[in-house]
């Protein structure tokens, strides 16, 4: 039955450890069911959330609403390239304060996965290795090539011995319960080959070798030997198995959503599917699930990676990218995971019985020797309703959906029906303005002497920057004879820029003559356009952009990035002219970089153009700035950049990010939760900019006096940038006569027939806010979604004033669906629905609150 059992800690040396002067013995282990804790196996609930994607003020906030949501356990990669920005100098300060976070999720009472790798891909710059790194002599990444073993092997001991030292793992006493090394190397074994092999095995026996006295995983790693464990990655894992018998299903990536790209739309997924697929794989023995995101954040500064990566890495998480409940996935998987734990007992203590309950039907069944019975009813079918019949009752699944029965008698959660309310987030306007614009604008013509050097012939971007800038100038002259024909009324010549990524803008003699970009799938691109030329000398200055660096792919450390030519003019009197090999001068990164002129203390080391002539003086490669006061309240912020077109911003010399008014092309038609979830399909935001709103963190600002500093790449208007508030407006409920309520079931209730508790609608406003009005309310049969909502063929006339009554005035309220509530049966023998949408305003003093 269970002799196989790894708990004795066979794999991880773990009868004891020796740490400092105690002898500690091991606390976490494995078998074949689950992860042994203490010696218990535990269903385990995990949620990704990344440090440095928010500020250490909002650590505290995210970690409880996750817990309050129904985590066991908090994941986080670990950033090399925050960490270690040059070798051997390390950071853990501010957002890259892994310490304190892991304390953060110790105080809480959960338990952590602490994914080392160092590779974590995550959309993350260099996917999260320092550049650096590529110039070690003789590098290879991710094989076997002892420059880079030595490298990681240096780092991955860091992490670990930090950890150690202020004993947070759990086999000393802390949080940290899993901790993985590598990640998604599995693709890249068979690309790589037998070298492949021998790293990925190194890696994991070096990773034991560390002692750390807890498990280590390898995600989409087939091969992990022992005692590593393979996990799963994806947006469905129910069919994943791990490579040995005696090892735990885990899933490491359940995708809550997917990130965006400038110029794509948003995507989203629906919490009926993700519902279900966590369910369907809860029932086919899994014991451990991680949302990733459960919080996605934000990509401050230039992290994101991509490229082409946007600054919000929202990602359709439970919580959004500032920290709020996104509703109703929050809360559909906040009592999913109570069901779930209804039937821990069960899950962990037998396997499956599988019955056929209909063509796409069936019935997972867990009972134990000790009494415990739990049952998992499954509708497979994307189109109908299925009426099944199990332990001679009949049950309601609608199609691709799961019901959750934690004694085998009793349904308490169906991943299709949600009880939860769905909240309306917009951004509304603050009380802060934007005062004093000034401007001061990158002179093209005039080059800093510190930052330049020449050398013929075209050179790859990041060898010349290192990645400490997304700037680089490119910049030759071509003189014209006064005989060429286009002087003569002839065609203008067209100037060719083939580029390895990722933008360009190009100046003819100081004047911006046009741009290009490529794409996250298609970084290579060229520009064409005519150009202007003047007799005598010219000077073509070509502005390349990076728009973050890759983080996946083989070898991307040897991609290339910049303009690595050809560079011609053709129409031309000679035809054309190759101007590769020309003598070039580089500068490195924008005056204005070079100035510092985001830092308060340097904003006035230049004179700044002030007032009125801001609007007349709109022109590319802009510097703006400007200062505003901190909005009351305690909303989120965002900075509305919809006026703006591409560049960087920041505030008190934080950086928040890159911006980038790119519209976004998609499909944006139709969305159903039925059938196998992939990121195209469901679209939000065709035709819109893919980001127009920026995080700002309380933390960063000060009362009054706060600096914005801006860098415009095209020329759009300043003027427009606003502070934004991110608030409810209004909240809606849609809930059936007879709905799954688990919040009146308890343990108690095994083998009983419940008794019927009479569903509610619950609604409830921000913080801060009440309800001020019902703008739409039905019980009968109404039709539509939350912001469209329409009255049916049924409808209870007294629906509005039942609801007015219960609930303006109020932050929250409950109504009961009840025939009596409403006067009368609107529609007798007809399932019926409280269909509601609620208007959320600020409290004022006269509102009463529960």
């Amino acid at each position: 039955m269970e002799n196989n059992l790894f708990s004795k800690c066979l794999f991880f040396l773990c009868f004891a450890i020796f740490l400092g002067s105690e002898l500690v013995h091991c606390s976490v282990t494995y078998d074949r069911k689950a992860i042994v804790i203490n010696g218990k196996r535990r269903i385990l609930i995990s949620g990704s959330i990344h440090y440095p994607r928010s500020t250490p003020e909002m650590w505290e906030g995210l970690i409880q609403k996750a817990k309050d949501g129904g985590l066991d356990v908090i994941d986080t990669y670990v950033f090399w390239n925050a960490h270690e920005p040059s070798p051997g100098n390390y950071n853990f300060e501010g957002r890259y304060d892994l310490v304190r976070f892991i304390k953060t999720i110790q105080k809480a009472g959960l338990y952590a996965h602490l994914r080392i790798g160092p590779y974590i891909c995550a959309e993350w710059n260099f996917g999260g290795f320092p550049v650096w790194l590529k110039y070690v002599p003789g590098i290879s990444f991710r094989t076997d090539n002892e420059p880079f073993k030595k490298a990681m092997k240096g780092f991955t001991e860091k992490i670990v011995s930090l950890m150690k030292s202020e004993k947070l793992f759990e086999s000393q006493g802390g949080p940290i319960i899993l901790s993985q090394i590598e990640n998604e190397f599995g693709p890249r074994v068979k690309l790589l080959g037998p070298a492949g092999h021998e790293y990925m095995t190194w890696a994991a026996n070096m990773a034991v070798g560390l002692g750390t006295g807890v498990p280590w995983v390898m995600c989409k790693e087939e091969d992990a030997p022992d005692p590593v464990i393979n996990t799963c990655n994806g947006f469905y894992c129910d069919t994943f198995s791990p490579n040995r018998p005696y090892k735990p299903t885990i899933w490491t990536e359940a995708w809550s959503g997917w990130f965006t790209e400038f110029g794509g739309s948003i995507r989203q997924r629906p919490v009926k599917d993700l519902a279900f697929a966590v369910v369907k794989f809860i029932q086919n023995g899994g014991s451990f699930v991680n949302y990733y995101m459960y919080h996605g954040g934000t990509n401050f500064g230039r992290s994101a990676g991509g490229p082409f990566v946007t600054t919000s890495y929202d990602y359709d998480a439970p919580l959004d990218e500032y920290g709020l409940p996104r509703q109703p996935k929050y809360g559909h998987l906040q009592e999913l995971h109570r069901a779930i734990k209804l039937c821990e007992q069960a899950l962990v203590s037998a396997d499956p019985v599988v019955t056929a309950l209909g063509i796409s039907q069936e019935a997972h069944v867990y009972s134990s020797d000790s009494g415990d019975c739990a049952a998992f009813l499954a509708n497979y079918d994307t189109k109908s309703v299925t009426r099944v019949m199990f332990n001679n009752m009949h049950y309601n699944l609608p199609p691709w959906s799961i019901s959750i029965l934690p004694d085998c008698r009793n349904a308490v959660f169906n991943t299709a029906k949600v009880r939860v309310q769905t909240s309306q987030m917009e951004m509304v306007p603050s009380n802060s303005q934007m005062l004093s614009w000034e401007t001061y604008n990158e002179d093209v013509s005039s080059l800093d002497d510190r930052s330049t050097f020449s050398s013929f012939g075209l050179l790859e971007q990041i060898n010349v920057t290192r990645d400490t800038t997304d700037y680089l100038w490119y910049i030759t002259s071509v003189d014209i004879d006064s005989s060429e024909s286009f002087l003569h009324g002839g065609k203008l010549p067209t100037l060719i820029v083939q580029s390895t990524g990722h933008a360009l803008h190009v100046f003819i003699n100081g004047q911006l003559s046009g741009s290009a970009y490529g794409t996250r799938e298609k970084r290579k691109f060229t520009f064409r356009g005519k150009v202007n030329l003047q007799t005598g000398r010219n000077q073509i200055a070509l502005l390349s952009v990076a728009v973050g660096l890759p983080n996946i792919g083989v070898h991307f450390e040897t991609w290339s990035t910049g303009i690595l030519g050809p560079v011609a003019l053709r129409g031309l009197n000679q035809g054309k002219r190759d101007l590769s090999w020309a003598k070039w001068t580089y500068q490195v990164g924008l005056k204005g970089e070079i100035m510092n002129l985001v830092s308060p203390n340097a904003a006035f080391s230049v004179d700044w153009l002030k007032g009125s002539l801001v609007a007349k003086k709109q022109q590319p490669l802009t510097w703006h700035k400007a200062y505003f006061d901190a909005p009351e309240g305690n909303e989120p912020l965002a900075l509305d950049m919809g006026s703006m077109g591409k560049g960087q911003v920041w505030i008190n010399g934080q950086s928040i990010g890159r911006y980038w008014t790119a519209y976004a092309a998609g499909d944006c038609n139709s969305c159903s939760y039925v059938g196998t979830y992939r990121p195209p399909k469901c679209q939000l935001g065709c035709g819109q900019p893919t980001q127009r709103w920026y995080h700002v963190p309380r933390s960063w600002l000060k009362p009054t006096q706060n600096l914005l500093v801006m860098f415009e790449e095209l020329g759009e208007d300043p003027t427009r940038v606003s502070l934004v508030k991110r608030s409810v407006t209004s909240v809606c409920a849609d809930v059936a006569e007879y709905h799954p309520m688990i919040e009146h079931w308890q343990l108690e209730n095994y083998g009983k027939a419940e008794e019927f508790h009479v569903p509610k609608v619950h609604l409830h406003c921000g913080l801060g806010q009440s309800i001020s009005s019902i703008k739409f309310a039905s019980f009968g049969t109404p039709l539509g979604t939350c912001g469209s909502f329409q009255q049916g063929t049924c409808h209870a006339l007294t629906s509005y004033s039942i609801l007015e009554k219960k609930c303006v005035g109020k932050q929250r309220c409950s109504v009961a669906i009840l025939n009596s509530n409403f006067g009368q049966d609107p529609c007798p023998n007809v399932l019926k629905r409280l269909t509601v949408e609620a208007i959320c305003s600020p409290t004022t003093s006269t509102d009463t609150q529960p």
